[in-house]
């Protein structure tokens, strides 16, 4: 870990002012990520800018419904919040399956829209990466894939997108708070992040120095019937081999409306959106959640070792939408 400069934010101002000029300044929120960044070699900042005490910390009602939720907000009191609890399980369900306790205590809403994969090239300093150094070549192509992309990769990168939150977020359609010196913006949390083309170094569509600071979940009725559902390879601290996020609405046996995104499976999270269009007015049934999941898997392109994260999100799809659609189906064979 190398020397640097530590100031603690009085103001968002100030914080992106001093940070947005300064290619190798960072913000730090919770510092799950970063911390483990700066010991491994990955993260080399010259300036760290603590924006933990900026006044981000509290979940408000929105009017017309909904909820603001501050950037600075812990996991684990988001996913204790009984607004949240009652009116979007998924968010919290996403948030209890992430990490472990400790973690959840220390992360942050904006920290975790943020934080870098976790793939074990990206990791390793003394491989080539292009999401860690842009230009080098992808070392996950040709090694060991188990964990990586079978949507939207690229030949520049492979590595999956690690947050639980996100994945939740997505299907809830919320709206991330963005204040930058040019003024605040807001970005739809399904475009916050992007696929890797040919610059997997860019992890989302900010510039560097823009502040996450909130992000606003929308007066969604429906979400209250809504699932996290994950896929690991140990029952915590493990992160997703295949998570699905989904909200359903069902009047009168068919499908009013539905949200579907997929985790672990491509650079961001995966908006199922060919399956949410092929069941809008289809019956709530199993058969219609295949057929849905099917069409929307036909474009994957798995790797030598992750062939089986097909049929994994296929029958995790058709698991959580029957278990929405009140049919008490929760496991299907792969």
């Amino acid at each position: 870990m190398i020397p640097f400069d530590y100031q603690r934010a009085t103001d968002a101002d100030t914080a992106v002012a001093t940070v947005a000029p300064n290619p190798r300044a960072t913000f730090l929120g919770g510092g799950t990520n970063l911390v483990d960044h700066l010991r491994l070699g990955i993260a080399e900042p010259e300036l760290v800018v603590d924006v933990t005490r900026l006044p981000f910390d509290r979940v408000e009602p929105l009017d017309g419904g909904g909820l603001r939720i501050g950037a600075g907000v812990r996991n684990s009191d988001l996913a204790a919040d009984p607004r949240v609890r009652v009116r979007y399980p998924v968010l919290a369900q996403a948030l209890l399956s992430g990490a472990s306790w400790q973690l959840r205590n220390l992360a942050t809403t904006g920290g975790n829209l943020l934080q870098r994969t976790r793939c074990g090239y990206f990791q390793d300093v003394t491989t080539p990466c292009g999401k860690r150094e842009p230009g080098q070549d992808c070392s996950a192509i040709g090694g060991y894939t188990r964990n990586h992309a079978i949507l939207g990769a690229s030949p520049r990168c492979v590595a999956v997108h690690p947050s639980d939150m996100a994945v939740a977020l997505v299907a809830l359609d919320a709206l991330v708070h963005v204040h930058t010196r040019e003024g605040d913006h807001t970005v739809p949390a399904a475009e916050l992040h992007r696929l890797p083309g040919e610059h997997p170094e860019w992890d989302t569509v900010l510039g560097h120095g823009d502040l996450i600071t909130a992000v606003d979940l929308p007066a969604l009725p429906f979400a209250a019937t809504s699932r996290y559902r994950k896929a690991r390879d140990r029952a915590s601290y493990a992160f997703a081999l295949v998570s699905v996020a989904a909200a359903l609405d069902v009047a009168d046996g068919l499908v009013k409306d539905v949200r579907i995104v997929l985790g672990g499976v491509a650079h961001k999270p995966w908006r199922a959106t060919l399956a949410e269009q092929a069941l809008r007015g289809r019956r709530a049934v199993a058969e219609e959640f295949r057929a849905a999941a099917t069409a929307e898997l036909a474009d994957a392109q798995p790797l030598p070792d992750n062939g089986f994260k097909v049929p994994m999100a296929r029958n995790m799809i058709v698991a959580v939408l029957s278990e929405l659609a009140g049919e008490g189906r929760r496991d299907e064979p792969a």
